[in-house]
């Protein structure tokens, strides 16, 4: 299946729900799209947006549904994480070929001191939106601060989306296009960081070997 074609049957969907549902069935495709990272929400928002424009939905709706199921979609990301805990994770880390306890450790000392930012900023990067989630819960970030972040940076995405959908009308889909690209390019970062992680990783294990 074609990209474009992955996208009609996604844009189907979604307008499915909305339908049914009205503007609860935009928050419940964005809740999904938080647990699910690959369904794209530069291709439900705009839709949301457009949906709005031509009096399916009201815009008010919209972005009230969307952020509701944003932050929805990440705190059961979170309470995942809270059920995981430190001391799982470290276990889980342990286990893993290359990956060391110590390197949760890292991880979490990171995370003390940008934790917040990362909650917030995080919102507005594809993958990391969803996976910034599960280690707030895991350091038992305070669950006013984080749905409180997730709130602010959820509302500030959905709001340019939803918007731009509205005011492309017919041409809502024109803003997937354009946000894909930088989607594709996120992902390209993150799996070029696992890359070199493994490869630095196993050089320094043979080398430990010898």
């Amino acid at each position: 299946m074609s990209a474009a074609q992955q996208s009609d049957g996604l844009a189907n969907w979604a307008t499915g729900l909305m339908e049914a549902l009205g503007a609860p069935g935009a928050g419940l495709a964005i809740a999904l799209e938080n647990l699910f990272p690959p369904l794209p929400s530069e291709v439900i928002l705009p839709l949301a947006g457009f949906a709005a424009g031509r009096g399916d939905i009201s815009l008010f709706g919209a972005l009230l549904w969307t952020t509701i199921g944003s932050v929805a979609g990440a705190f059961l990301l979170y309470w995942a994480g809270a059920l995981l805990g430190r001391e799982r994770t470290l276990a889980i880390a342990g286990r893993i070929p290359l990956l060391k306890p110590s390197d949760i450790e890292r991880t979490e000392a990171w995370f003390s001191r940008h934790g917040t930012k990362a909650v917030f900023l995080g919102r507005m990067v594809p993958v990391f939106r969803s996976l910034i989630s599960i280690p707030a819960g895991v350091e038992r970030m305070p669950a006013t601060t984080f749905l409180t972040l997730t709130a602010l940076g959820s509302l500030l995405w959905n709001t340019l989306f939803v918007l731009t959908g509205y005011a492309l009308g017919e041409n809502w889909h024109a803003v997937s296009d354009y946000v894909s690209m930088y989607s594709k390019a996120v992902v390209a970062v993150i799996v070029a960081a696992v890359v070199a992680f493994v490869a630095v990783r196993t050089v320094r294990y043979r080398r430990g070997d010898r």
